[in-house]
């Protein structure tokens, strides 16, 4: 044929690797540089400087990347990468780059442990490149130098899953980030200030993520006009270090809120009414006696706070059993249609039931602890059962007297119900409960809803 398409075979000629030949012209390497680099981009560093072997075109080609992606742990002509000699790669790499600007960098290192200059080395040289997208991953504790990183404007994505302690000014504006993720970092004060506050800013900040921090900083104030998403997980109890302290959040745009810790921190929220969906987990220690009534009243304070949600979702161990009062004296939670609760009291229950009017959905993951039975006969009924609560998914059901009488109260009050979910704890497969007898009883309940449905399911959620 006159004109054809020619792939070389790379296994015979390895400096024909990636060549596309159309009428014996090399299309790819006439590409413009700035095009090849955006593809060299998305190999892994040491792949993308391989390519210099190829020709003397492709000498400097590699020099015109986008994006750097260092790893430890990578594979070589398939053996592992000689400590020594990745970070003599690393070094050389930055070095020849050293004119260029590098909008995206990832360094992993799971492999080795490092000295914590050669890595905040690394991070320095880095934000000096104009670097808008940076992730770094180490799984060793380091001190990780903090003045380059929150200087740098050019920002726009960090993700940082290190076991490091990090320092933070008194006051943090970082103009183009969008999204920040933090994992396993210890956050202080910087002790060259003698205030107490911190201020953070982030005037485009769309997500912010920290999972498994350590937060020992007092007085923080975060200003994040853009924010939708919040989620944390704290934990001071990991370095047995009392830090009583609070947040302030400026986000008035804020949709997702998810807090995950045991409230050492007190969260407050400028505009909790913007929120649409809320989580919250909460997990006191066992040996915690002292300061329980002040982390009751904090989880009080944390819930009055999403009146507004549509979608609540609450896991509490160990916090109902020593704090009566968290569920009592809630506002009205005049949106809310699901609700998710891992276990809760019986009078707690009906508190939350009573506050939610246009609750649709009900999900009780691990049933509710024991009560007087006594106290559904007693109790008015909620103004959601009568008016359109459709769904009760009963997770844990362990065939207690009082949550059989849960079942009753529901399946006789709830007037819109459409279908309740009932599954059996894991421990009922080994007992000697007949379950057939007891789906029986159940089902002999007098229903509200003639259009009600009861299934069962077992620990797994597959329905019988």
């Amino acid at each position: 044929m006159a004109s054809g398409l020619v792939i070389h075979d790379t296994t015979r000629d390895k400096f024909s690797l990636g060549k596309i030949v159309i009428d014996n012209k090399d299309l790819l390497s006439s590409l413009h540089d700035n095009i090849l680099g955006h593809i060299l981009s998305f190999l892994p560093a040491i792949e993308a400087v391989r390519t210099s072997v190829l020709s003397k075109r492709w000498i400097h080609v590699w020099k015109s990347i986008t994006s750097l992606r260092f790893d430890d742990a990578m594979l070589y002509s398939g053996k592992r990468i000689p400590k020594e000699h990745f970070i003599n790669f690393v070094n050389n790499t930055l070095f020849l780059l050293s004119d260029s600007s590098i909008p995206n960098f990832s360094l992993g290192l799971s492999r080795y442990l490092y000295d914590p200059s050669q890595i905040n080395a690394w991070i320095s040289l880095i934000l000096e490149r104009g670097v808008r997208n940076l992730r770094i991953q180490y799984a060793d504790k380091v001190l990780l130098s903090s003045n380059s990183l929150f200087n740098c404007s050019s920002l726009e994505h960090l993700v940082l899953q290190m076991r490091c302690t990090l320092s933070v000014p008194s006051s943090v504006c970082l103009p183009n980030l969008q999204y920040l993720s933090f994992s396993g970092i210890r956050l202080v004060s910087d002790p060259s200030t003698c205030s107490k506050d911190q201020t953070l800013s982030f005037p485009v900040l769309k997500a912010f993520e920290a999972r498994g921090c350590e937060w020992s900083m007092q007085n923080v104030s975060i200003e994040v006009p853009q924010l939708q998403t919040f989620s944390v997980a704290f934990w001071n109890s990991l370095s047995n270090e009392s830090s009583r302290s609070s947040i302030n959040i400026y986000a008035p745009n804020l949709t997702d809120f998810s807090y995950e810790g045991d409230l050492e921190h007190e969260v407050i929220l400028s505009s909790p009414s913007s929120i649409i969906s809320a989580s919250v987990v909460i997990v006191i220690d066992e040996d915690i006696n002292d300061g329980i009534q002040e982390i009751s009243t904090r989880a009080h304070l944390l819930l009055r706070q999403f009146h507004e949600v549509e979608s609540l979702k609450l896991w509490f161990y160990k916090v109902p059993m020593h704090a009566k009062d968290v569920f009592t004296n809630l506002p009205a939670f005049g949106r809310l249609n699901y609700l998710q609760i891992n276990e809760v009291a019986g009078e707690a229950l009906l508190n939350l039931l009573h506050n939610s009017p246009i609750l649709e959905t009900l999900v009780l993951l691990h049933g509710v602890s024991k009560f007087d039975k006594d106290l559904l006969t007693s109790a008015s009924v909620p103004h959601c059962f009568q008016s359109c609560l459709k769904v009760f998914q009963f997770g844990g059901f362990n065939v207690h007297e009082h949550e059989l009488s849960l079942v009753k109260f529901a399946m006789a009050n709830a007037a819109k119900l459409e279908k309740m979910i009932i599954t059996t704890a894991f421990w009922l497969q080994y007992s000697d409960i007949n379950m057939e007898k007891v789906k029986e009883q159940l089902l002999s309940f007098p229903k509200c809803s003639t259009s009600a449905s009861l299934e069962f399911a077992d620990v797994n959620g597959v329905l019988r």
